[in-house]
């Protein structure tokens, strides 16, 4: 199976409100084995977002075992129909989006959060999330919502910065 092509700026689909995933099934299973390969495809990412493959549903991936910041993790999560429940602490970190290649931005997020969602097969979940791990899931659930990174940076001006090189 190859990688899909990702959406990038200023493409307008990057704005678009993904809708809920009513069914689970062998389609919807094959799909997120395909996002999979284009997250393992892409140049450091942490997580990946359906929109981001122009598919809109609230859809996402993310594994934070392989960071340089792994502790403490869930490893590899397929989210579906996430929804923060609780959120608390705010820290400013550095950012980068397979959507946006050419920067990274401070952006300000919540430091804990409690997340409700459902893998692929349907089966409901629920996580209690901090540090890096947070901040990468608040990342990708903000794409379901038509929101990139460069919309919450603190400052354009001050906190927006021009990528040098993927690692």
């Amino acid at each position: 199976m190859e990688p899909l092509p990702i959406l990038t700026i200023p493409d307008e689909r990057l704005k678009q409100v993904s809708e809920p995933v009513e069914r689970f099934d062998d389609e919807l299973r094959r799909f997120v084995e395909q996002l999979e390969i284009t997250r393992r495809h892409g140049p450091a990412a942490v997580g990946i977002a359906a929109p981001q493959v122009g598919r809109f549903q609230r859809i996402c991936i993310v594994d934070c075992s392989i960071t340089r910041k792994p502790v403490p993790n869930h490893g590899h999560l397929v989210l579906i129909n996430p929804e923060i429940t609780h959120w608390e602490g705010y820290e400013v970190g550095r950012e980068g989006c397979l959507s946006v290649p050419d920067y990274t931005g401070n952006v300000i997020r919540a430091t804990q959060i409690r997340l409700r969602a459902f893998d692929e097969q349907g089966e409901e979940h629920e996580y209690e999330m901090e540090g890096f791990e947070a901040r990468a899931v608040q990342h990708e659930i903000d794409h379901l919502d038509g929101i990139l990174f460069i919309d919450r940076v603190v400052s354009r001006r001050t906190d927006l910065f021009r990528r040098k090189v993927y690692k």
